[in-house]
């Protein structure tokens, strides 16, 4: 972005005189929204710290360890599903576990996410909006890329303050060798580059669900037409299982569905006997658990459905209860619930454009991969018994990317965490230990792909994508009186205009100092111990490159990161 600096107003000169001139005192370098608050809050929030080391310190004395960590990140959820047993009740299907645990910890209204799942997994694992690690598209057979080396987990960071780490579930970020989880800090992996939607590559899927010969074309008559029989996406893994400094294994067939309900079951059952074996080593543990929740097919075969609602989804949501219960029910014989953090949230708003149905809004309008608050708010539970007021329902917001910093602070490792990049995640621990007010957020940015869609300051939102050039549109929101941005101003959202602008380039000039960086790009499914031959074939270029007058892997390093999807808006308009 190219801007005149004799024409920036004095007050956004100041502004980023401050930041800068902070930015070179913090350990951490964050957004530059983050030094507009610390220079009126920070006095305030270094007393906060002061008292959370000392009473952290005590707790780690008591215990003989930091805090163990879960992490529980399933899909699709809006605001209300989850922790308020009364919308349920017209749902046609109950939570009664995760409502237990909300009504034991806190139950956050207003956790913002990344739209959809790739991005969102991303800026959890890394503590940075996705756009900054180039992980702004969603994976599916094949991608030919993922997160890079050069990226920072949560496992690494942890993992340097002695925590023994572990990943089971959906990934979801890449199929190349760099984004495999045990590559990236994790001591332990069991998980899937892709999302649900591969339950429909089987036969079953295709008889069902997806275009005739799509997938498969032996269960069809010859066509004497097709030519290049080739490109379909033949050989993938349900899942991946290596252990730190291994090599990655191929788990599960993909000729059926069978080995595909199987993974969270896997995953628990491995989940609980790494608690075990942690509490035996007296090691603090981190474990990410990203359930994968339900299949494009439903449930499987033979199964009774568990809910009245009987959608696809709702299955999913009671399923994911049960396994945050057998969770729940080790920590518990383990005698460990008094020194674990647990995080129950999803990963982004529900699919309600072209998903399976039993989607809806709820609050928010809009849901995955929209900038709307449906899109980026979900239902968010904490609990960690004795050390988290009980009962509590909490208004401050948080980001998807603050338990980055947050779980660092915890512990005790935040001197891990890289300094050469930006950081979007805050350190939220007093929000946690103290309660709703103590927030040290008021502000995000959200994109859509590698586009800057909106930004939220408060109670107020701005659209940037949508509106006509020239004079501003109707892109003003007062999120309290108008929850599901339908009724946009201009006028009387005036006054934040100015605001907002400040804003949007303080944080693009700063993205100029520290850009966005690339994920890698490279054939899927390199490096494996066992690769099936279909799997082995899709790691290699199909047709020798001598036979071509071209290269054909150069397509991998074209493959554009996101549609123009700013054109489509406006197109719709």
């Amino acid at each position: 972005m190219k801007l005149n600096m004799r024409k920036l107003s004095i007050t956004l000169v100041m502004a980023l005189v401050a930041f800068f001139g902070y930015s070179q005192k913090s350990e951490i370098i964050h957004d530059s929204e983050y030094y507009i608050l610390e220079t009126q809050h920070g006095e305030k929030w270094n007393a906060e710290d002061q008292e959370l080391q000392e009473k952290l310190q005590k707790l780690r004395k008591k215990y003989g360890t930091p805090p163990n960590i879960i992490h529980i990140m399933w899909d699709d959820m809006p605001v209300g599903e989850i922790g308020i047993p009364a919308l349920q009740k017209n749902r046609g299907f109950e939570t009664p576990v995760m409502n237990k645990v909300a009504e034991e910890g806190i139950l956050f209204t207003r956790m913002y996410t990344e739209p959809s799942c790739t991005p969102s997994r991303a800026a959890a694992i890394t503590g940075r909006y996705a756009v900054r690690s180039g992980m702004t598209t969603v994976a599916f057979p094949y991608e030919y890329g993922g997160i890079a080396d050069e990226e920072v987990f949560m496992s690494e960071v942890l993992s340097e303050a002695g925590y023994a780490t572990a990943f089971y579930g959906k990934a979801h970020l890449g199929d190349v060798e760099s984004s495999y989880m045990h590559t990236q800090g994790f001591d332990e992996a069991f998980w899937t580059p892709y999302n649900q939607v591969p339950s429909l590559y089987v036969r079953r899927g295709q008889q069902a669900a997806l275009y005739p010969t799509s997938m498969y074309p032996d269960m069809y008559p010859a066509d004497k037409y097709e030519l290049d029989a080739g490109w379909r996406p033949e050989g993938f893994p349900w899942a991946l299982e290596a252990k730190k400094g291994g090599k990655a294994k191929e788990w599960g067939s993909t000729e059926s569905d069978e080995d595909y309900y199987r993974i969270d079951p896997e995953c628990v059952k491995r989940a609980k006997a790494f608690m075990a074996k942690s509490k035996e080593e007296k090691k603090p543990f981190y474990i990410a658990y990203w359930p994968m929740m339900q299949s494009f097919l439903g449930n499987q075969p033979g199964t009774p459905n568990n809910t009245t609602s009987g959608a696809a989804v709702q299955e999913g949501y009671v399923k994911v209860d049960g396994y945050v219960g057998q969770i729940m029910d080790e920590l518990k014989r383990l005698g460990l619930e008094e020194n674990t953090l647990v995080i129950l949230m999803a990963d982004n708003g529900p699919m309600t454009h072209n998903g399976p149905p039993g989607f809806i809004e709820h609050l928010y309008r809009g849901g995955k991969g929209d900038f709307t608050e449906g899109a980026v708010r979900v239902p968010a539970i904490a609990k960690w018994k004795g050390v988290i007021d009980e009962g509590q329902i909490v208004g401050d917001m948080i980001h998807i990317t603050d338990l980055f910093t947050t779980f660092a602070n915890l512990g005790d490792a935040k001197q891990y965490i890289p300094t050469d990049r930006i950081i979007d995640g805050l350190d939220q621990t007093s929000l946690l230990l103290n309660g709703d007010g103590f927030g040290r957020r008021d502000y995000v940015h959200i994109y859509t792909g590698p586009i800057h869609a909106a930004t939220v300051k408060g109670r107020f939102k701005r659209h940037w994508v949508g509106e006509l050039p020239g004079l501003s549109g109707a892109a003003f929101f007062d999120l309290y009186n108008d929850p599901r941005e339908v009724n946009g101003k201009m006028l009387p959202g005036f006054t934040t205009k100015g605001m907002f602008m400040e804003m949007k380039i303080r944080h693009e000039l700063w993205k100029q100092k520290y850009p966005d960086r690339p994920q890698t790009r490279d054939f899927p499914f390199k490096g494996l111990e066992n690769p099936s031959p279909k799997v082995k074939a899709a790691s290699e270029p199909r047709i020798d490159p001598k036979d071509l007058p071209f290269d054909p892997r150069e397509f991998i390093k074209a493959i554009p990161e996101w549609e123009d999807t700013e054109q489509l808006w406006f197109d719709n308009e």
